[in-house]
């Protein structure tokens, strides 16, 4: 959320940038800083009336002490109604601030000066590529035969239980989706990150924190009941430790595996087979909490650490940096990796990398103590290391051999395998 602070003194470049994001925020900002003007003018009103009240009660306790009853009885009635004009002043201050608060939950983060103005993931500009793409045998299949050929997951099985996005693995494929989340999460310690196991479900105000709520496109479960909600990352339980934090060292790294749930509504087709696009799914998640002055150093840092992943894994890649028309509702910059699917004869995008400078800080009340002794926001920051689905997917299209499906190197300490045959 966007600090009204921040809007009022950088109001036309905030507009302007956000046009990036194909956003026009111009209604929205003259309208938070018409309500914050009202704020400001009923603060004003409120501190007079407090002003006055405090100076009568004065008054009254030196005619009590000289003995002047009358008088003092008739500034009471005073005092009454100033009492009574500073409940409706209180009235209309939490009234305006929850309208403010209405407004600025529809304004996006302002995209960082890097970020290219464009509509879909067509105008994404790549980075860079990796790796060796690799040389299949003749009629390779896309990963949900290899499933099926292999017996490593079942989909109809899955549907049975519950319903179409939420496969079962099953033997070496069980095998193989764990060894890739214990080999990300060793990874992910070695570099320093902290493990975690949050909950699966959290509250509203955890939801709000980093901005999955309001839920705009209605893709979080929501168990009505007890007003909770499943987490489509573990990005926003683990963010959520921080909380009204006043931080004290930087930097804060954290990762942990969770199932993650979407309910990817409008999601049809052929490019959402298989593993492609699931309603329940595994990832690894990496979330750090940094100083302002070093998040984009951080966040180069975050995706080299990614790419050593994909690149451990001898999985071919490419390095994409968002178009304002791609960037999330929060992000600032963002990085997106994608994997080539051999099986498929296309990219798949794998982990989403960004930085959303203190966006989310401001929700969540994540400060620090500058030199100055004065508050300030930290910035927040996550990433997937990595999300399974299309990994798993891309590992057994591009290791398909005669013989069977061949594990990466990294992998088989892990799996205690070598081939799927």
């Amino acid at each position: 959320m966007l600090h009204i602070t921040d809007i009022r003194k950088n109001k036309n470049t905030i507009i302007e940038k956000l046009l990036v994001k194909n956003f026009d925020a111009e209604r929205l900002i003259n309208a938070v800083i018409e309500k914050d003007n009202l704020r400001k003018i009923n603060q004003k009103n409120s501190d007079e009336v407090l002003t006055n009240s405090n100076k009568i009660a004065k008054e009254i306790g030196v005619l009590y002490k000289n003995g002047e009853l009358t008088k003092a009885n008739l500034l009471k009635k005073d005092t009454s109604i100033l009492k009574e004009k500073s409940k409706e002043l209180q009235s209309i201050k939490i009234q305006l601030e929850k309208e403010i608060k209405d407004i600025l939950v529809q304004i996006p983060n302002v995209p960082h000066d890097s970020v290219k103005k464009g509509n879909s993931d067509k105008d994404n500009e790549i980075i860079n590529e990796f790796g060796q793409m690799p040389n299949l045998v003749e009629n390779a299949k896309p990963h949900w035969e290899l499933t099926d050929q292999f017996d490593l997951i079942d989909f109809k099985l899955g549907n049975k239980i519950t319903g179409a996005g939420f496969p079962v693995y099953k033997g070496k494929g069980a095998r193989l989706q764990r060894a890739l989340i214990t080999y990300f999460l060793d990874k992910n310690i070695d570099n320093g990150y902290t493990e975690y196991l949050p909950p699966l479900l959290v509250n509203e105000e955890s939801g709000f924190g980093t901005c999955a709520l309001p839920d705009k496109e209605g893709q979080m479960y929501h168990a009505t009941e007890d007003n909770l909600f499943l987490i489509p990352t573990a990005e926003v339980p683990v963010t959520n430790f921080f909380r009204d934090v006043i931080v004290k060292d930087f930097p804060i790294k954290c990762t942990a595996y969770t199932p993650c749930f979407r309910r990817e509504a409008g999601s049809y087709g052929k490019e959402v087979r298989g593993l492609n696009r699931l309603h329940q799914f595994d990832k690894v998640e990496i979330v750090q909490v940094e100083h302002p002055d070093k998040s984009y150093e951080t966040l180069d840092n975050m995706v080299k650490h990614v790419s050593s992943i994909l690149d451990d894994l001898e999985l071919p890649y490419r390095l994409l940096r968002l178009c304002g028309g791609d960037l999330s509702f929060a992000s600032a910059l963002t990085y997106d990796f994608e994997v080539y699917s051999a099986g498929q004869k296309r990219w798949l995008e794998v982990s989403s990398v960004s930085n959303f400078e203190n966006f989310q800080s401001n929700r969540l009340k994540l400060r620090f103590k500058a030199e100055d002794g004065k508050s300030q926001l930290c910035h927040t920051l996550n990433g997937s290391a990595l999300a399974l689905p299309r990994i798993y997917a891309s590992i057994i299209e591009n290791n398909q051999t005669e013989k069977g499906i061949v594990i990466p190197n990294v992998l088989q300490k892990y799996t205690g395998f070598d081939i799927i045959e």
